[in-house]
C-alpha cells in the first residue's frame, strides 16, 4: 500500500500548491519583470501544461531526483533534506524517549493506584498535555526557563546534547507523553482485570512481576500504535516548535518553503512525511507479534 499512498499524497499536494495564489517568483522584496518570470518558468518547466508538470516531476521523484530548489537555485532538494532532516530526527528521537519514559510510567502508576490522588494528578497532567498546543508549551518554557530563570538559552541549536536542545525536546515530548499516559492507563486497567492476572497473583508472584511481565506487556499493544504514530509525526519535524525555538530542522524549513512557494521542497518534504508515517505503521504491525506471540499473520 506504500505506492498508492505516496501517489495519493503527491497528487493532493501537487494540486494544492498549484491552486494556491501566487508563485515562486513573486515572493521577493523587488518585483520581477514579466520577461524574467517567463524565462524562469521556462527554465524550471513551469511553462508546460499542468498534466505535463505532474508527470515529469513524478518520474523524477520516483528516481529520488527532486530537482533544484526554487529559493536556493544553486542547491538540490536532496542536499537540503540531507542538511535539515538529521536535526529533526535527532530532536524527535530524544523527545520520544522522554515521552515514552514519562508517559508509560505515569500511565502505569495511574492504573496501579487507580482512583487515588496520584491517579488524579497523572490524569490531570495528561489532559493538560493533550489540550495544550506545542507552540504554547514551547513559548511557556522559553518564558520560564530562559526569560525568567535564565537557566537556558532562548533558542538556537548546538547539537542534541546542548542546552539549546532541552526546551524543544521538552516541548515536543509534552503531548506524546500525555497521550501515552492516557492509553497506558486505560489499557493496563483492562488487562489487570483479566483472569490470567488473578491467576498470577494467586500463585504468589510479586506484584511488580505481575504488573510488568503479565500486565504491562499485554497492555502495550495499543500504546505501541500511538507511540509509532507519534514518533513519525515528531521525528519528521515539528513545524511550530522548531520555528519558535529556532531549531534548523526540516519542520522549520518546510514552513519557509511554503512561504516562498518552493514547490520542489514542499513536494519532497511531504512525500518524506508520508514515507515516515507508512514505515512506522509497518514497524508497529511487526511489533505486535513481538509483544504478543498469539498474534499471527
Amino acid at each position: 500500500m506504500l505506492v498508492p499512498t505516496l501517489l495519493t499524497v503527491y497528487t493532493i499536494t501537487f494540486l494544492l500548491i498549484h491552486a494556491t495564489p501566487g508563485g515562486p517568483w513573486d515572493t521577493g522584496d523587488k518585483p520581477i519583470s514579466q520577461e524574467a518570470i517567463a524565462s524562469l518558468n521556462k527554465a524550471y518547466g513551469l511553462d508546460k501544461p499542468m498534466w505535463r508538470q505532474y508527470v515529469d516531476y513524478l518520474g523524477k521523484a520516483s528516481k529520488l531526483d527532486f530537482g533544484p530548489s526554487y529559493a536556493q537555485r544553486n542547491r538540490d532538494v536532496v542536499d537540503i533534506l540531507r542538511d535539515f532532516v538529521p536535526v529533526s530526527l535527532k530532536l524527535g528521537v530524544a523527545a520520544m524517549i522522554v515521552a515514552a519514559v514519562i508517559g508509560i510510567t505515569a500511565g502505569t502508576i495511574g492504573a496501579v493506584r487507580r482512583n487515588t490522588a496520584v491517579d488524579y494528578l497523572a490524569t490531570f497532567g495528561a489532559i493538560v498535555g493533550v489540550s495544550a498546543p506545542s507552540y504554547v508549551v514551547a513559548s511557556l518554557l522559553i518564558l520560564l526557563f530562559a526569560s525568567k530563570l535564565h537557566w537556558l538559552p532562548t533558542g538556537g541549536w548546538d547539537g542534541i546534547f546542548s542546552k539549546q536542545a532541552i526546551i524543544p525536546t521538552l516541548a515536543l515530548s509534552f503531548a506524546p507523553a500525555a497521550a501515552l499516559a492516557r492509553y497506558t492507563r486505560s489499557s493496563l486497567i483492562e488487562v489487570l482485570q483479566q483472569d490470567y492476572v488473578r491467576t498470577a497473583r494467586a500463585k504468589g508472584l510479586a506484584e511488580t512481576g505481575v504488573i510488568v511481565r503479565h500486565g504491562l506487556r499485554n497492555a502495550l499493544i495499543p500504546v505501541v500504535t500511538i507511540l509509532g504514530l507519534q514518533f513519525a509525526a515528531v521525528a519528521t519535524g515539528s513545524f511550530f516548535v522548531e520555528t519558535v525555538c529556532g531549531v534548523p530542522g526540516i519542520g522549520r524549513y518546510f514552513v519557509r518553503s511554503i512561504a516562498v512557494r518552493d514547490y520542489p521542497v514542499i513536494l519532497a518534504t511531504t512525500l518524506l512525511f508520508a514515507v515516515a508515517v507508512s514505515v512506522m505503521n509497518l514497524i508497529v504491525d511487526l511489533m505486535y507479534g513481538l509483544l504478543d506471540p498469539r498474534i499471527s499473520y
